[in-house]
């Protein structure tokens, strides 16, 4: 049978989602290991979002193929056992054997969270992208509106990205300030190399009046990686939510 899991971690002690050549621990390593340990078989699970090394995530997905007769909905708890604290599967239910999560039509929400104050607070410091210094959230929400809808976000895709296409649609974006948080949340159906620590940087560019919002519509247009703004830090970035037509 196969399973489909959601998966929540905290990415700063793991080199991303995927399995890496030299053997650095990633999000993927860590649940093949613990399945295989937990059903006695060799377990190689296919996530949905190939997050980056330092990205967080609260609802990815992956799937799996067992015999095990362990029931669907127990791996929960069966495999939250063997898992550092770090990785938590919140959910577990059995899908269809041809079931691929990367090959139906899906919703990604990522939100790139920034803390704007002269001192961090440490708690925050694994979380959000710390920021100082005048920042005009009214121009970033002017701005975030250009990138609704279907575009060639090539100047938002970092170099090495092995897509076939970079033609993306962006569903919804938004910009919230409260006190000393600014969050921007961002739904598409899937999103490059890079490409939304790209687009913050973008917007923050903006905030800081280097960029206007009218620049977005000509670089997004350019095509041209190097009128966009500089790629933020992984540890703001958070896979919020994967949804799935299945």
């Amino acid at each position: 049978m196969r399973i489909l899991l959601t998966v929540s971690y905290d990415g700063t002690a793991y080199h991303g989602w995927q399995l890496q050549a030299h053997e650095e621990k990633t999000i993927e390593g860590v649940l093949n290991a613990g399945l295989s340990e937990l059903t006695g078989e060799d377990i190689t699970v296919i996530g949905a979002s190939r997050t980056d090394a330092g990205v967080h995530a609260k609802g990815n997905l992956c799937v799996f193929d067992t015999s095990s007769t362990i029931p669907p909905d127990r791996f929960v708890p069966a495999l939250n056992s063997i898992l550092p604290p770090d990785i938590r599967i919140m959910a577990s239910r059995q899908t269809e054997d041809d079931f691929h999560p990367r090959h139906v039509e899906t919703r990604k929400t990522y939100c790139y969270r920034f803390y704007h104050g002269e001192i961090c607070p440490p708690m925050e410091r694994l979380y959000r992208h710390h920021i100082y210094g005048p920042v005009d959230t009214d121009a970033m929400k002017k701005a975030a509106s250009a990138f609704i809808g279907e575009h060639d976000f090539a100047a938002f895709c970092a170099a090495g990205s092995q897509a076939e296409t970079t033609v993306r649609t962006i569903y919804d974006m938004k910009v919230d300030e409260k006190n000393e948080y600014i969050d921007i949340t961002i739904t598409g159906n899937g999103f490059l190399y890079n490409m939304i620590r790209i687009i913050a940087g973008t917007l923050l560019e903006v905030g800081r009046g280097r960029i206007t919002p009218e620049d977005i519509p000509g670089i997004i247009a350019s095509c041209d990686r190097s009128k966009s703004g500089p790629t933020l830090p992984a540890c703001g970035l958070c896979l919020e939510k994967y949804e799935i037509d299945n």
